[in-house]
């Protein structure tokens, strides 16, 4: 049976966000019906909602959505009505990056994800006036007061740490938290750099804290939010406004050796080739920052013949149902303090949530419901 709802449009490239009463189809194979809580609002969601990237609209968006399952489909076993569930990004299950714990790097994540707007088997999820929207964003579409999404979506959370704390975990802070974990992997006396401090860079900066990295710098333009990595984590701070030269004021800090690992947030070439030179001898990069497709960067290839290495990096290459729940339990105990990310607003005022996101007055906007 169909659901009606209230739901975020985004009409064409570049209009806001509407309120709009829309029609979710019932629960398919493998699909739950999952009535929200709370919505983080990304910057992926702003590139598409701007037209930047070629997602079917108009369009339902949201990706970093937590809520309470309320029906499911058929053949569902690992959520049930009820259930307080993180809703994160889809993946087929079956390709090889999928079997081998990668589903980051699902054969089919674009169109899954972020450019198909439809089921894999190309059926529509959300319509308005019997015309099919473009839905099933990150296989969920979480800008609505209920959103039908993918099994491989739904995370299952201990139901007593509040979701609107918890929501951000679905992309931007696992991506942060990843860069460092399963990435750089931070050995006893590492030293970390941070290119950019929103709420990925500042979740880089909470993960590398719960490492025995010894340094960890990171770099924004932003007075304030140089002042918070510092209390969530950093040892150094470099405002990249009042510096000539990024990788010169790392290398002071380093005493000229360099960084062992750096993860670079801000989509900015300039800022990443800062980074890359910016890296010790045998030391990675972290390209976590999307910038327009068809980007490219120079690098002097004899600076990187010193072993360096520039990885990038989808979600924080994690496997969800095993990262999700080990991060919802960091927050509860106080170790993640993704609190001092968050700015609530009423799921009314998204369009306030946004200008002040794309301003810096707001890190991580969640939307509640």
């Amino acid at each position: 049976m169909s659901t009606t709802t209230r739901a975020a449009v985004v009409e064409s490239g570049g209009a806001p966000f509407t309120l709009s009463e829309v029609v979710l189809d019932q629960p398919g194979p493998g699909e739950a019906l999952v009535r929200m809580v709370a919505a983080g609002l990304c910057h992926t969601d702003l590139g598409v909602a701007s037209g930047a990237l070629p997602f079917p609209l108009p369009g339902v968006l949201g990706h970093e959505g937590a809520g309470v399952v309320e029906a499911v489909g058929p053949g569902v076993s690992s959520v049930e009505p009820g259930d307080h569930v993180v809703l994160s990004f889809t993946s087929c299950g079956g390709c090889r990056n999928c079997r081998d714990g990668h589903p980051a790097y699902c054969a089919t994540w674009l169109p899954l994800n972020l450019l198909g707007g439809r089921r894999a088997d190309g059926t529509s999820t959300i319509s308005r006036d019997g015309q099919d929207l473009g839905g099933h964003f990150f296989g969920q579409s979480s800008f609505a007061e209920r959103a039908l999404v993918d099994e491989r979506s739904l995370v299952k959370v201990d139901p007593d740490v509040p979701l609107d704390s918890i929501a951000p975990l679905g992309c931007g802070v696992q991506t942060g938290v990843g860069a460092v974990w399963n990435v750089l992997e931070p050995r006893a006396g590492s030293t970390l750099l941070v290119l950019g401090a929103g709420a990925v860079g500042l979740s880089a900066v909470m993960a590398a804290a719960l490492t025995p990295a010894t340094t960890v710098i990171a770099v924004d333009k932003v007075a304030g939010r140089l002042e918070l990595a510092k209390e969530l984590g950093a040892t150094h701070t470099v405002n990249a406004s009042e510096v000539a030269d990024i990788a010169e004021a790392v290398m002071e800090i380093t005493g000229g050796q360099g960084v062992d690992g750096a993860v670079e947030t801000t989509g900015s070439v300039f800022v990443l080739r800062k980074g890359v030179d910016a890296l010790a001898a045998r030391g990675t990069l972290v390209i976590v920052g999307a910038p327009p497709f068809g980007t490219e960067v120079s690098l002097d290839v004899n600076g990187m013949l010193g072993g360096k290495r520039v990885v990038g990096l989808t979600l924080g290459d994690n496997e969800i149902q095993t990262a999700i729940p080990v991060l919802v339990q960091l927050v509860k105990d106080g170790k993640l303090p993704l609190e001092r990310l968050i700015s609530r607003y009423k799921f009314e005022d998204i369009d306030r949530a946004v200008a002040e996101m794309s301003d810096g007055t707001s890190i991580k906007p969640v939307l509640t419901f």
